[in-house]
C-alpha cells in the first residue's frame, strides 16, 4: 500500500524530532536525572512494551541506585576520616596538656614515660638522648642514651618525623615491649643548641597504627611541645625561630 503524502510528512516529522531528541539527550546525559517527572509521561505501561523498547525507568533507577551507593560510600569514608582526625587531635592535645602540667623536669620525664602512652593510645613511649658517655642503656631518670648520630641514622638527615609499619631497628629501646611493637613514630627533638639531640619514640602493637602516608602535623606539634617543656625546665635557649 502506498503511503499517503500526509502520512509520509508526519512520519518524516516524527523521525526528525526523534533524531533531534536523541542528539539532545546525547549532549545532555543528565537531563532525565534532573527531570525525573518526565519519565512518567515517556514510559509506556508494561503490557504495551514491544520488542526493541528500552525500559528507561529501569535504566534510570539502576543508575540512580549506583550513584546513591557511590555517594553513601564516599560519605562513609569522609565521616570515618573526619572521626579519625578528630580522635588523633584530641589525643595529641591531651598529651600536650599532660606535658605542660609537669611541675619539674623529673615530673616531665615521668609524664613522657608513663602518661604519654595512655594519652596517645600506644603501647610504649621512650625518650632517647644522644650521648658519647659510656652510660647504661637506660638511666635512672628514664631516658635512654643512644650513640651520637643515631637520630640521623634512624630518621635521615633533615627529617624530623618518620612513621613506619615495619619493626623498629632499635628494638632495645623498647625494653620488654620490643617484641610487641609492630609500628612506630620517631620524632627528632632539638630543644636547644646547648642540649644534645634527642628522639621521642612511640611504639604500637598494631601494624597500621603508624603509616608512612599519614600526616605528621599533630605529631610535630607534640614534639615541639616537648621541646618547649625541656627547654623551660632546663633553662635553655631555643633552637627554632
Amino acid at each position: 500500500m502506498t503511503q499517503k503524502p500526509k502520512d509520509a510528512a508526519v512520519a518524516g516529522e516524527k523521525g526528525l524530532r526523534q533524531e533531534q531528541v536523541v542528539k539532545y539527550l546525547g549532549r545532555h546525559p543528565d537531563f532525565l536525572t534532573e527531570h525525573p517527572e518526565l519519565l512518567d509521561h515517556l514510559l509506556a505501561s508494561e503490557d504495551r512494551r514491544g520488542e526493541g523498547v528500552i525500559d528507561l525507568q529501569s535504566v534510570m533507577i539502576k543508575k540512580l541506585r549506583r550513584e546513591t551507593k557511590r555517594l553513601k560510600k564516599r560519605q562513609a569514608e569522609l565521616l570515618a576520616t573526619s572521626r579519625a582526625n578528630m580522635t588523633s587531635q584530641m589525643r595529641v592535645h591531651s598529651a600536650a596538656l599532660a606535658l605542660l602540667e609537669a611541675r619539674s623536669f623529673e615530673n616531665l620525664i615521668e609524664a613522657v614515660s608513663t602518661d604519654l602512652a595512655v594519652h596517645m593510645d600506644v603501647d610504649v613511649v621512650v625518650l632517647c638522648v644522644e650521648s658519647s658517655d659510656d652510660a647504661p642503656l637506660k638511666t635512672a631518670s628514664g631516658i635512654y642514651m643512644i650513640e651520637p648520630g643515631e637520630v640521623d641514622r634512624q630518621l635521615g638527615p633533615g627529617h624530623d618525623i618518620v612513621l613506619s609499619r615495619k619493626l623498629p631497628e632499635l628494638p632495645e629501646i623498647y625494653g620488654a615491649a620490643a617484641a610487641l611493637v609492630q609500628s612506630e613514630a620517631l620524632m627528632r627533638l632539638r630543644p636547644s643548641p646547648e642540649a644534645p639531640t634527642g628522639m621521642l619514640a612511640l611504639g604500637s602493637r598494631y601494624e597500621g597504627r603508624f603509616d608512612p602516608y599519614q600526616g605528621t602535623e599533630l605529631l610535630g606539634f607534640l614534639g615541639r611541645t616537648l621541646e618547649h617543656c625541656i627547654r623551660t625546665w632546663l633553662g635553655l635557649g631555643s633552637t627554632r625561630g
